[in-house]
């Protein structure tokens, strides 16, 4: 049973003003696994009031120092690799092979990334007499969510720390345990005190306040398109930058040629990979309308494949993170069946044999229209949906018929024709044939959010941008 009932505030662990308290449930067995301090509007401000006053200094720091701290975090990071591998599996439910190989690398990936970028990033700039200048933002408050905790984490932690931004952040209470190992490992490394910040809380209680609180110059929020909403409305009286990376309802244009099947398959298994539980997630997938009945059985067997079961144990997929997530999934599945979509496969209920646990089955429906409840709504699950087009220019027209702009995914054997496609969808990150990249911009068009995270993209998000005018005046003649 873990116990956090601390919060990490000016590089020491201190008490909650007033100690209130939240289980944490393990989705694998629900059962009580852990127990947190809640945080309130004083702890909030205790917090950020440390991060302005480590910002006078840390400021100010160098490129080479703000580098030697960012390797001592990932050199301690690598240390507890283990220990936040067990905590990502135990508090939202990520199977061991999957927390390992993709999970905690993610936030690994962050760092070395940061790391990498500040060596050689331009704060400065002439311009004939005026010295372009990027400093840093300020105190930049983290709310940050429960499906990929440590690469939202490191994502805006490694960045804030590279450009000289100091910080508190507000991990999910639904999957806390991470967050705080990652709060002792930026104390393990020495990271100066004030700089970093954690406080344990709900969104009440802790990302309001984190978000109108007049000494925090920049709010970064990973989470749904509503809160992110909500965010914005309150950090907008105090004129406070805001970044948010939301929800999604990304397209995956399959091409109609030799490598069919293959692309088919690819787009099943990305749906199902972390239960679906990723807001960039290709959950509705475009075949050509002939096809239709080929792509259904291909993703029939493809999704048959896939074992649920124990985190712990050898299974592709684990549970859905809470039991309110198992049930608003379900109410989407129920909704695809009377909407009149085919159930290629999976359905409602927990899949057989397993009693106890929030899992769901791997669910495809096929013959999906735009018009369905389940072509419009992100589920946060493990269902695909497939739609027909008759044409490109249709796919690609169906394919940005959304409120969402986050991803976007183009299969397909013809490279050129692939990219074409892939320069019309409405996305922030487009991939063709499963690429991936860290030090890609990420973040979303529409109600996907606004702002960039990941790689030299992310530096800009925490520096402000002055011009000294005069910096090098023209010498006499």
């Amino acid at each position: 049973m873990r116990e956090y009932l601390k919060f990490y505030i000016d590089g020491q662990w201190v008490d909650p003003v007033e100690l209130k308290t939240l289980d944490v449930e393990n989705p694998a067995t629900e059962q009580v696994v852990g127990k947190i301090a809640l945080g309130s509007a004083a702890d909030v401000d205790k917090a950020v009031k440390a991060a302005r006053k480590a910002f006078e200094t840390w400021s100010q720091t160098s490129r080479e120092e703000r580098l030697d701290v960012l390797q001592r975090i990932l050199a301690e990071y690598q240390k507890r690799f283990g220990d936040l591998t067990a905590a990502v599996t135990e508090e939202m439910g990520a199977p061991a092979s999957l927390a390992q190989r993709a999970q905690v690398p993610s936030g690994m990936g962050h760092l070395a990334t940061a790391a990498n970028i500040l060596k050689d990033f331009k704060f400065e700039e002439d311009r004939g007499e005026t010295l372009i200048v990027k400093e840093p933002i300020g105190v930049c408050s983290f709310i940050t969510p429960w499906n990929w905790p440590l690469n939202q984490i490191a994502c805006k932690v490694a960045p804030a720390i590279a450009t000289g931004c100091t910080m508190v952040l507000k991990p999910s209470e639904v999957a806390p345990f991470s967050g705080q190992i990652f709060a002792e490992i930026m104390h393990a490394a020495g990271v100066p005190a004030g700089v970093f910040n954690l406080v344990h809380g709900d969104g009440l209680g802790v990302g309001v306040p984190l978000s109108t609180h007049p000494d925090v110059d920049m709010v970064s929020f990973t989470g749904s398109t509503r809160a992110g909403i909500e965010v914005a409305k309150n950090a907008a009286p105090t004129v406070k930058r805001v970044h948010q990376e939301l929800g999604g309802k990304s397209p995956n244009i399959v091409l109609d040629d030799d490598a069919f099947s293959k692309s088919v398959a690819r787009g099943v298994m990305h749906v199902m990979t972390n239960s679906g539980q990723s807001c960039n997630a290709p959950t509705r997938m475009l075949v050509p309308s002939k096809r239709m009945d080929e792509a259904m059985a291909v993703a029939k067997a493809t999704a048959d494949n896939v074992t649920v079961g124990d985190p712990n144990g050898n299974f592709n997929m684990g549970p859905v993170v809470s039991k309110t997530q198992w049930e608003k999934i379900q109410g989407l599945i129920q909704k695809g069946v009377d909407e009149g979509a085919t159930l290629v496969t999976g359905g409602t209920g927990r899949p057989e044999g397993l009693e106890k646990g929030h899992y769901v089955k791997p669910t495809v429906f096929g013959n999906v229209t735009s018009e369905m409840t389940i072509a419009k709504e992100e589920i946060f699950g493990p269902v695909l949906s497939i739609l027909g087009y008759e044409s490109l220019e249709q796919a690609i027209r169906i394919g940005n018929d959304t409120e969402y702009g986050l991803a976007g995914y183009v299969n397909g054997a013809d490279l050129a024709k692939a990219r074409d496609v892939a320069r019309q969808i409405r996305a922030g990150q487009v991939s063709i044939n499963g690429a991936s990249d860290m030090t890609a911009p990420f973040g979303g068009y529409k109600q996907s959010g606004n702002g960039r995270e990941w790689g030299d993209f992310a530096f800009h998000e925490f520096l402000e941008t002055k011009a000294i005018m005069g910096y090098a005046p023209k010498a006499a003649e």
